[in-house]
């Protein structure tokens, strides 16, 4: 690939004035280098994306290609007035296409799918993106449609940038909640554009939770009959495989999450699944966690398991642990005798008992599994190959602390302790989720690598369809190029203003209704229609 950045430039011919090429890139490539602020013009007829090498015909690669050709060339009513032309053009030269090479024909998406590219654009080399997988030239069409500016007149142009690039994390996610409040899926759609837009690649979808069941299990369909708010506001398992296969071809993977044995009150159509709480020794007719010591309880989870393998293709399920009450457990005489027969008197002893028949279940469908910090704080000991998210930022709760314990227990982690954006404050307040380093704790080398990336996190008490983008977007930009770029380049809080707000403007063009950033201001090419 380093055969294409060649020496000797030839003349350049349109000239950025007001900002450089890097001013409108985010996130911040790895390599960036524009000899000059120079641009080349691009004939919107002429100009066409050309798919080369093994996987140049590759369905995600010809979808990108219609998309991104929708996405640069747009009406000159959304002409970009902060690009002008600074002299004619000395020669005949335009961009007519992009080339984009992909050298593996193999279109799997998994935790360690390369997204690496190299972009070239030069008078010599044309256009030229080179990638070792579809997913990686997705992420290098995004750079390049980033390059691609318009002028007052209509024109196009693109600026000349030899570009190499590679996510600094492998996992870089974001998770939404459709229990507390259901997302409808034309949001969820808009939502993973989004993402794709800011080099995400991973979706955790928290999609059933104590207040609502919304996903359609055929096995078991009085789950979301008796649990979801009511039948107009369910998944069912098309509009799942439909969201799963739209994510795909964005580089997206889904990961569900269905979270035990905590947060299941809406798992109530499954008779005897939940604990019953008691009293004064009576049941006083409410009920607790899922009930450990049936086995009725794992009969049935391995079969709602092997569904959720079969509905959600992606190698890893979230698992959940978080937030046990175990006063209920304590409260019934079943679990007492069962405890007493196990002779302690711990409730964790159910937990652990719990996650190992629960892991046992998914290991035997062929699965990997997340878990939350709460399974390992309990003192629980999972599977070595599990993967912990850390979520717990208060007294008592450092989040750098759980990193240390972790990662010296030699679990990878998922880090999303400091980008819980569902929590809201009034200014500009952004800053603080650009502070955020997944590696920034007291550890080993070996350590620090055992943090395989992070998660901007909203969940759904305030949040619905008519919020959902406005409250994520674009403070998750900031999560996005934490997780994407290296940290010593993305360090300066001026450059990163500019640039995070002609991102901003971009997403408006593009759809996606990000909030300002700071006030006040305006994107001068972009008209939000009222309400």
């Amino acid at each position: 690939m380093s055969a294409w950045f060649l020496p000797g430039l030839l003349q350049l011919v349109v000239a950025v004035t007001a900002f450089g090429p890097k001013d409108y890139l985010w996130p911040l490539p790895q390599s960036v280098n524009c000899a000059d602020t120079t641009t080349y013009p691009i004939n919107q007829e002429s100009f066409k994306f050309v798919g080369a090498g093994p996987g140049g015909q590759l369905v995600p690669l010809t979808q990108a290609f219609q998309r991104y050709r929708r996405i640069l060339f747009k009406s000159p009513s959304t002409a970009r007035k902060d690009v002008k032309r600074s002299h004619d053009s000395p020669s005949d030269f335009q961009l007519d296409m992009l080339i984009v090479e992909v050298i593996s024909a193999d279109a799997s998406l998994t935790a360690g799918t390369d997204e690496s590219y190299e972009l070239i654009v030069t008078e010599r080399n044309g256009g030229h993106l080179q990638a070792t997988t579809v997913y990686g030239a997705l992420r290098g069409m995004e750079t390049f449609s980033q390059l691609v500016l318009q002028d007052e007149s209509g024109m196009h142009y693109v600026t000349s940038c030899l570009i190499s690039d590679k996510p600094r994390f492998q996992y870089r996610g974001t998770l939404i909640d459709t229990a507390r409040h259901f997302i409808p899926l034309e949001v969820l759609f808009r939502h993973l554009d989004a993402m794709a837009y800011n080099k995400f690649n991973v979706l955790h979808w928290h999609i059933v939770d104590d207040q609502s069941f919304p996903y359609q299990s055929y096995l078991f369909p009085n789950l979301s009959a008796e649990g979801a708010y009511d039948q107009n506001h369910i998944y069912t398992q098309e509009n799942v495989a439909n969201l799963i296969e739209y994510a795909k071809n964005l580089g997206i993977r889904v990961i569900p999450e269905f979270d035990t044995p905590g947060h299941s009150h809406s798992w109530m159509a499954q008779r005897d699944l939940l604990t019953p709480c008691y009293s004064h020794r009576e049941p006083n007719g409410t009920y607790g966690p899922i009930n450990p010591i049936l086995e009725s309880t794992y009969t049935f989870l391995a079969s709602f398991y092997k569904e959720i393998s079969d509905v959600f293709p992606d190698q890893y399920v979230f698992l959940g642990g978080d937030e046990v009450n175990t006063t209920c457990w304590l409260s019934n005489p079943d679990i007492k005798k069962w405890l007493k027969e196990h002779r302690t008197e711990d409730p964790l002893a159910l937990m652990q008992y719990f996650v190992t028949r629960l892991t046992e279940i998914v290991d035997n469908i062929g699965k990997d599994y997340f878990v939350w910090q709460d399974v390992f704080d309990y003192g629980v000991i999972p599977h070595p190959n599990t993967v912990i998210g850390v979520w717990k930022n208060w007294e008592g709760f450092r989040y750098t602390d759980e990193l240390v314990k972790l990662t010296a227990a030699g679990y990878k982690v998922v880090l999303s302790a400091c980008w819980y954006l569902n929590y809201f404050s009034y200014g500009k307040h952004w800053f603080q989720y650009y502070a955020c380093d997944p590696q920034n704790f007291t550890g080993t080398a070996a350590q620090k690598e055992l943090v395989i990336g992070g998660t901007a996190a909203i969940w759904g008490e305030y949040v619905d369809g008519t919020n959902l983008l406005s409250r994520l977007w674009p403070r998750a930009s900031l999560v996005g190029e934490r997780l994407w770029s290296n940290m010593n380049d993305t360090t300066d809080l001026v450059s990163a203003t500019t640039r995070l707000h002609h991102h901003r403007c971009r997403m408006l063009r593009r759809g996606i209704n990000a909030e300002p950033i700071e006030g006040p201001g305006f994107c001068p090419d972009v008209y939000v229609p009222p309400i």
